[in-house]
């Protein structure tokens, strides 16, 4: 991983140390996570653009909000194919989303054995 998968410092800094708070909600990003990312896949099938634009665009605040950032910016860039009206891409760009989720996992189940010790 080249870039840090998720900026704790800036989560941190975000919920104001409260280790508890950011426990919870990195339990429920990872819950929302997975029904969202199925249903970006369904709309990606489906070649619908404007769900694939509107999950995206969820999965993107839902990352921002963690500080997970190489995952917002994948999905920044299938928001951006979305507007241009077209997912071309879209299904490498899902692999690379999932990829970084999976990094993400690996880096918060980590995280909560740090922060629970």
């Amino acid at each position: 991983m080249s870039e840090e998968t998720i900026d704790l410092a800036e989560f941190m800094e975000r919920v104001q140390d409260d280790k508890e708070l950011l426990l919870e909600l990195l339990d429920i990003f990872m819950e929302d996570f997975q029904e969202k990312r199925r249903q970006l896949g369904d709309a990606i099938e489906k070649n619908d653009v404007e769900q694939v634009k509107s999950i995206a665009h969820s999965l993107k605040g839902a990352s921002g909000n963690i500080s997970a950032k190489p995952l917002r910016q994948s999905c920044l860039k299938l928001e951006e194919i979305g507007k241009e009206g077209k997912l071309d891409g879209g299904q490498e760009l899902l692999v690379t989303i999932d990829q970084q989720y999976q990094d993400l996992v690996k880096r918060i189940e980590t995280l909560k054995e740090e922060l629970n010790s």
